[in-house]
């Protein structure tokens, strides 16, 4: 399995985020690509790789123009405000709501942050871009390996921050820029007809079923907690299964807090079902672990063994698999379970 890290993953490194009402440590923070990194030097699971530049003609594909030039741009016009904003991270205050006007681009900064912002937990800081943009990077060559004639079954994009929460034109849940929907659209435009997305964080996956609500080329699964309960709250419900060309091309399985091994595997086994039934030629897996149970913001009761048998179960598809990292924050067991889960795709798929 090819490796391709994220050589610029620490440069994003928020102070604080908004999380229940009060400011807190950035529970997504360079540790977490630390620990996966000094797992994989104990249980190596293939070569390590850093990536090339990011295809922005392909970014660009997937998110709107606009929005990525307001990321690229953010810090410089936030420090041109004020010098002192230089020892603070962008934070939005203020939103377009209901009723409110997306439409117009305001003169006004803090006002473009909520307009591409949908919560205040995702602060922007000077490196933001840069390593956002190298784990665009590090996913579409992920997937461009494994689209090669002879290139290896799987690859596995190790980035942060983590990308399945933004959408074509927002950000949030510590996403900027969707690694797994970049990696998807690599593939297809590798040549794979149809490319399937599974997505096992705990968190649904928001900014890819947005992205790809209307296409009939990319099949989005996610297994997750109920958003009647659980961030991001305002989608990934059994109802939404596309539209348009995409009609029947979304699958929401939405698990409730407390959901153990048994159920969340007879999920998967149904997300699996679905990816053979829909005739996909490759896959990205967007892989959080923060199913775990010693996870501080998440409420599944998964182990550290299960995590074998998750990987075990990705390589049953036996298709061309990229593996991008998403979430997981309890820090400590990160490493564990991530490299768990390679080893026992890898194991499975010998």
């Amino acid at each position: 399995m090819l490796i391709l890290h994220n050589p610029l993953q620490s440069r994003h490194a928020g102070r604080q985020e908004m999380f229940r009402g009060r400011l807190v440590d950035c529970h997504e923070n360079p540790g977490r690509f630390d620990h996966v990194m000094a797992a994989l030097e104990r249980r190596p699971q293939g070569p390590l790789a850093t990536p090339g530049a990011a295809d922005m003609a392909l970014v660009r594909s997937v998110h709107a123009p606009e929005y990525v030039d307001f990321l690229q741009n953010a810090w410089a016009q936030w420090v041109a405000l004020d010098a002192a904003n230089a020892a603070l991270d962008i934070l939005p205050s203020v939103w377009p709501g209901h009723g409110l006007r997306r439409d117009v681009r305001p003169a006004n900064f803090s006002a473009q942050v909520g307009r591409f912002a949908f919560d205040s937990g995702s602060p922007i800081t000077a490196g933001t871009w840069e390593a956002a943009q190298a784990g665009a990077a590090c996913a579409i060559d992920a997937a461009r390996a494994v689209a090669q004639p002879g290139g290896p079954r799987a690859a596995f994009a190790l980035t942060r921050p983590p990308g399945h929460h933004a959408g074509t034109d927002f950000y949030g849940g510590y996403c900027f820029l969707n690694n797994s929907a970049l990696a998807a659209q690599a593939l297809r435009e590798a040549g794979f007809a149809r490319v399937a997305v599974l997505d096992v964080d705990y968190h649904h996956g928001n900014g890819t079923q947005q992205i790809f609500y209307a296409r009939g080329d990319v099949l989005t699964v996610s297994l997750h907690g109920d958003p009647l309960t659980e961030y991001p709250f305002y989608l990934g419900y059994a109802d939404e299964t596309g539209e348009g060309d995409g009609a029947g091309w979304n699958l929401n399985l939405p698990l409730p807090a407390g959901t153990g091994p048994d159920a969340w595997f007879a999920a998967l086994q149904q997300g699996l079902a679905r990816v053979a039934q829909s005739g996909a030629q490759a896959l990205v897996v967007a892989l959080g672990v923060d199913t775990f149970a010693g996870d501080p913001i998440s409420k599944f009761l998964l182990q550290s063994p299960d995590y074998l048998r998750i990987g075990q179960q990705i390589a049953t598809a036996g298709l061309p698999t990229v593996f991008v990292m998403e979430g997981g924050y309890a820090v400590e067991d990160i490493g564990v379970n991530v490299v768990n889960v390679l080893e026992g795709f890898q194991r499975a798929a010998r």
